[in-house]
């Protein structure tokens, strides 16, 4: 999963961002409105954490122009202010989740988890269930009845995106724009061979390739 962490605290964000990295996800660091804003409705983020108290333009009107353009990606509003009529305003302005601060980096973590599993259809979910597999993404394992499957850090990332995502026909370049942040390079023979990884050690059947589109999670067996 990519997110966009716009935030102009340094010592904040670096520490948001190599949290979020430990946990698998993919993350754009800014510090500037007028360049979230930008990047924010072109780049395909999955979750975006947006600060309100930004140099170039406020987090509020940068949130705005993101859901004037119907932009829908779930946003995490982060602030320093506490009053009530500034947290409606968020809300108002289209945010899916507040976050005032002084905050625990812990529970930023479980909300992102909470707002991509909600925007997903998983709202009522502890953890990821799909297709008869169980993922905990603190121990980034995968529980397929019994049996408790170790996962390296780039197959944990490409099967919670899967799992997210069930049924759907998802293209190379697609999950590639997802899986890696801006700066990172980009190989679909890489993924290839991690999705082969996951079919060694959940079954073949899980994942089915649709020649010339892409890959489809879904548990089920189709021909190739």
């Amino acid at each position: 999963m990519r997110l966009l962490l716009v935030e102009d605290h340094v010592a904040l964000a670096d520490e948001l961002c190599a949290g979020l990295k430990q946990l698998g996800y993919a993350v754009d660091w800014l510090t500037d409105g007028r360049d979230a804003a930008y990047q924010g409705a072109v780049e395909p983020y999955d979750l975006i954490i947006l600060d309100l108290g930004l140099p170039g333009l406020p987090g509020l009107d940068v949130l705005a122009q993101w859901r004037a353009a119907l932009i829908n990606t779930p946003v995490l509003v982060l602030t320093a202010r506490s009053a009530w009529s500034e947290r409606i305003d968020g809300l108002k302005a289209g945010a899916d989740d507040y976050l005032t601060k002084p905050f625990h980096q812990e529970e930023l973590y479980l909300r992102v988890q909470a707002l991509l599993r909600r925007s997903h259809g998983f709202a009522n979910q502890n953890q990821l269930n799909a297709a008869g597999l169980r993922l905990d993404e603190a121990r980034q394992v995968v529980h397929s009845q019994d049996q408790t499957i170790e996962l390296t850090g780039a197959e944990f990332r490409l099967l919670r995106y899967f799992m997210l995502h069930t049924g759907q026909v998802l293209s190379k370049s697609h999950l590639a724009e997802h899986l890696y942040d801006g700066e990172s390079e980009r190989d679909s023979n890489v993924l290839e061979v991690h999705v082969n990884h996951l079919r060694r050690k959940l079954g073949r059947d899980v994942i089915v390739t649709h020649r010339g589109q892409g890959y489809c999670f879904t548990g089920t067996e189709a021909a190739e």
